[in-house]
């Protein structure tokens, strides 16, 4: 039986960031693969406030049973939230640069609450150049950066712009969100992708969260930030067929 993968992505993009990697998988590694927009990202549209378990939930609803789910940082949230609340829908989770906890708290590293509020602020003003800054936060670090921030801008064009509330809404998500307690009882097989130079998801994290589920199995890419499939696509793609 052909397996299937289901892509989520992060926060202020949309489902084209997954395009060139499914294209791979398809033609060359033969999956069968789709990439869901988030209600209110990319033109999908959303009813109701956006708020977290809803969303989960109208995103679980796409889902065919017992698909691969891999979920990008803010997706990421979601797909453990899936995994969680709808169990027949994931056979194999993988979270790529996320955490169940993005903010940091004590003894949990993460982003300074301070950046995530002054993204709200920001994102008040102006909705555009406020993802730009937080795409050029994502690429920090990597070998390639500049190429990968031009990339994610492309792709992310590609599609209608994120609607303001969604926006709001998410980052509010990635401000007050914590699923530890759950993430340690995640009883599908657990697998995660992170880059070494991340500094929204940093390695500290990873590790609080092998503590957390002991059968969270990692991969880390030396040289990547906070996007490794786009900045180390083929490293990326041999990852993913060996969890797969």
């Amino acid at each position: 039986m052909q397996k299937k993968i289901v892509f989520i992505h992060g926060w202020g993009m949309n489902n084209a960031v997954w395009s060139i990697l499914q294209q791979e998988l398809e033609l060359v590694d033969g999956y069968s693969t789709e990439s869901l927009n988030i209600p209110g990202f990319g033109g999908e549209p959303y009813s109701g406030e956006f708020e977290f378990t809803a969303i989960a939930s109208q995103l679980a609803n796409k889902i065919s049973p017992q698909s691969v789910l891999v979920g990008w940082s803010l997706g990421g949230l979601f797909a453990q939230k899936i995994a969680i609340n709808h169990p027949e829908k994931v056979s194999r989770l993988v979270l790529v640069s996320s955490s169940p906890a993005f903010c940091a708290q004590q003894s949990w590293p993460g982003i300074d609450p301070t950046v995530l509020a002054n993204f709200e602020q920001q994102l008040q003003k102006d909705s555009e150049k406020t993802i730009e800054r937080f795409l050029a936060i994502q690429a920090m670090g990597s070998e390639h950066a500049r190429d990968d921030v031009k990339q994610l801008k492309r792709l992310l064009a590609s599609q209608p712009k994120s609607d303001p509330d969604a926006l709001a809404g998410g980052l509010k998500i990635l401000k007050s969100v914590s699923l530890k307690d759950e993430f340690a009882s995640i009883k599908q097989p657990l697998h995660g992708v992170f880059g070494r130079l991340d500094s929204l998801v940093p390695i500290k994290a990873v590790q609080k969260m092998q503590q957390l589920n002991p059968n969270f199995k990692v991969e880390v890419i030396a040289k990547a930030s906070h996007a490794p499939f786009i900045s180390h696509k083929d490293e990326f793609i041999n990852i993913l067929n060996s969890i797969v």
